[in-house]
């Protein structure tokens, strides 16, 4: 993930479980609901395309940073994060990352309620900062 960062491609690189080889299946209605807000995202706010926005892997260079106060907490990181990145034209990379998704039996705890404060996250941060 730094190797962008390094040779001063990017100023952020997120990794993406969906960029990656051989990978455990993922519910229809959790991939469909990460999806959507990733489309909602790009299409409406950003003009991003991302494919894993979601995604806990995140490097950034210091001056990104430093330009950027994150209010949210929980979910609403993710897309706050993103929409602020976006409006300062950062270069953004993404790279595929190894990930083996835990079932809700294994403690898999986000389901679409989590997506739908995540949707207002994106409204929030499109207009404000």
């Amino acid at each position: 993930m730094l190797e962008p960062l390094i040779e001063g491609r990017a100023d952020v690189v997120y990794g993406s479980r969906f960029l990656s080889g051989p990978q455990r299946v993922h519910y229809f209605c959790t991939t469909l609901a990460e999806q959507g807000v990733d489309a909602l995202l790009s299409i409406f706010f950003t003009n991003l395309k991302l494919t894993d926005m979601e995604t806990c892997y995140k490097v950034f260079r210091r001056e990104v940073l430093q330009g950027i106060e994150i209010k949210s907490n929980r979910f609403g990181f993710e897309p706050e994060i993103t929409a602020k990145i976006a409006k300062h034209k950062w270069r953004i990379y993404e790279v595929p990352i190894s990930y083996a998704g835990r079932t809700y039996e294994e403690g898999k705890k986000i389901t679409w309620r989590e997506r739908v404060p995540a949707l207002w996250c994106i409204i929030r941060y499109k207009f404000s900062d």
